[in-house]
């Protein structure tokens, strides 16, 4: 949804290179780099993931910032320690160190909460590009 959003604006390409969609654990290890033992002992849904995701976007491409999105959106997968809504982003600019938000959306749908993660990421791209 971001790189699509992203990408509807003319000219996009002049500054947009790539987005990865790494869905499954595999992807998020063999396009991203994350580590097999970061997600067996934190789970796909971390902030560990998020931030071993976003590092491995700039170690993949030749961008400047990048952020990334793990989450769950349910409506069903949902746990008590991580609950529908819970979503965590990883955010970095090359040169600096990658950062990590934790949010929990209380959302009435999978919809709205993947709208509201959209939104949530290019809010913290803004902040990449202007600092």
């Amino acid at each position: 949804m971001v790189s699509a959003i992203l990408t509807e604006i003319p000219g996009a390409s002049a500054v947009f290179d790539r987005g990865f969609i790494t869905y499954s654990n595999q992807s998020k290890s063999q396009m991203l780099g994350v580590a097999d033992e970061t997600l067996a002992k934190y789970g796909a849904v971390s902030a560990q993931t998020a931030c071993e995701m976003a590092f491995g976007v700039l170690k993949n491409s030749k961008v400047d910032c990048a952020v990334s999105i793990t989450g769950i959106a349910g409506p069903c997968g949902g746990t008590l320690e991580k609950p529908v809504g819970l979503v965590f982003f990883g955010y970095i600019k090359r040169g600096q160190p990658v950062k990590f938000l934790e949010k929990r959306f209380e959302a009435s749908s999978r919809e709205i909460i993947r709208l509201e993660a959209t939104k949530q990421a290019l809010d913290l791209l803004c902040l990449l590009l202007i600092n």
